[in-house]
């Protein structure tokens, strides 16, 4: 398996896109919580290689979203987590641009209607930010609640998307 990683600036803040294979493994805010070390990577025999296919297409579609003229990502992902974990990642991938939904929805959909807490921590694990977009999860009130990316960045996303 061979893993390459990128460093990009966005609007948004300066990003590090993982891939194992041709697959998107990780993207995180350069800062945020559970972002991997990249001693660590390069240990595993990871590379920087910015133009390694998946991390440009990357690069690429998150420009295209930050432009506007993007709404819905297509990159090959690999979620690696528990099958709770994927459950819930796959619930956030229905989320339309533009719009949100509660915790309490997204385990509903989830199948764990009672399980709101183990969702949140489900979705603050995720490992591929605004592709998986957990930025559109809410409080059941609408209130912005916890991001590991924080507060202001997930306010400035969902400006961005004119949910704010």
């Amino acid at each position: 398996m061979k893993i390459r990683y990128s460093l990009f600036d966005s609007r948004f803040g300066e990003l590090l896109a993982i891939a194992r294979d041709d697959r998107l493994a990780g993207l995180y805010f350069v800062g945020q919580k559970d972002q991997p070390d990249l001693r660590a990577l390069e240990r595993e025999g990871g590379l920087r290689d910015d133009d390694w296919p998946v991390l440009a297409e990357t690069r690429r579609q998150v420009a295209e979203y930050e432009v506007g003229s993007r709404v819905e990502f297509e990159l090959p992902i690999e979620l690696a987590g528990t099958e709770f974990q994927r459950r819930v990642w796959a619930q956030l991938l229905r989320i339309p641009w533009g719009q949100t939904r509660s915790y309490a929805q997204v385990a509903h959909g989830a199948g764990s209607p009672r399980a709101v807490r183990a969702v949140g921590a489900a979705i603050g694990r995720n490992p591929v930010s605004v592709v998986v977009p957990c930025h559109r999860v809410v409080g059941s009130d609408g209130s912005l609640t916890g991001y590991t990316g924080g507060l202001e960045r997930k306010r400035a996303l969902l400006r961005h998307e004119r949910v704010l």
